[in-house]
């Protein structure tokens, strides 16, 4: 079957990566940029969910297709398992092909499976690495390689964690992933892109317990959990021309949790 024709749109392109269920964050920042004017590409990997202690939601990629339409954006999904070096350039190039050139990143993906120091295996943490920092480089790469837009309009975001201590794998790679995205700034400076990462902190996407949720509202100054929709709305501002002069941060947004 051949492809379907480039969608006709003068909406910019966002793609964002990690959108595997309607409750996470990936998720509310496309429905979020959507309704901001954006048209949205995202990704998602089923196997992921599938080994996770949420499982699958079913119908997930084509209830976030039917809420970005209900916003007027043109949308794509693209299935990909970010540990293959080869999805990064397979993304774009589908995504090109099926909205136009990519104006905003947006990398919400990740490998997140719990171990410590003394547990953790050699394949788990290269999963890890191959998720959250090597794929985060190749598709900040695609990103800079391919870019086209008006000097100042190109934004790179991404969210990490502080989260190590029993889920080492997981945050030595988010460790890694800032240093990659920050260096964008710089990299990336004469395409007039700018690049941030946002920890959001504990944010409640369905895998809280009440006793944890009780736990992170009294450590937080504000009182509760972190929503996706919070995440969302800095990452919406980021995307924004409000938010070109933010660049090269690793911004705090987490109710306060951090002070």
């Amino acid at each position: 079957m051949p492809p379907a024709p480039r969608a006709s749109s003068t909406r910019p392109v966002a793609l964002v990566t990690g959108v595997g269920r309607t409750v996470g964050i990936g998720s509310a920042i496309a429905r979020r940029l959507a309704s901001s004017g954006w048209d949205v590409a995202f990704t998602y990997w089923t196997p992921y969910d599938a080994r996770m202690d949420w499982g699958v939601e079913s119908g997930a990629a084509g209830a976030t297709l039917s809420a970005l339409a209900g916003s007027g954006a043109a949308a794509h999904p693209v299935e990909a398992d970010l540990a293959d070096p080869a999805s990064p350039a397979r993304i774009f190039d589908e995504v090109e092909e099926r909205l136009g050139p990519v104006t905003a990143l947006v990398m919400c993906h990740c490998e997140s499976v719990d171990s410590g120091l003394l547990d953790t295996t050699v394949d788990a943490f290269d999963r890890h690495f191959a998720v959250n920092a090597r794929a985060t480089w190749q598709l900040a790469r695609e990103f800079g390689l391919r870019f086209s837009g008006g000097h100042g309009s190109g934004r790179v975001v991404a969210l990490t964690s502080d989260h190590t201590v029993g889920n080492l794998p997981y945050g030595a790679s988010k460790g890694a992933l800032d240093r990659i995205v920050l260096a964008c700034a710089r990299e990336l400076a004469h395409l007039g892109v700018s690049a941030n990462v946002v920890n959001p902190g504990p944010v409640d996407t369905g895998w809280m317990s009440e006793e944890t949720r009780r736990e992170c509202a009294g450590h937080t100054p504000l009182g509760r959990a972190g929503t996706p929709e919070d995440t969302a709305d800095l990452v919406d501002f980021l995307c924004s021309p409000r938010g070109a002069w933010v660049n090269g941060q690793l911004l705090n947004s987490d109710g306060g949790i951090s002070a």
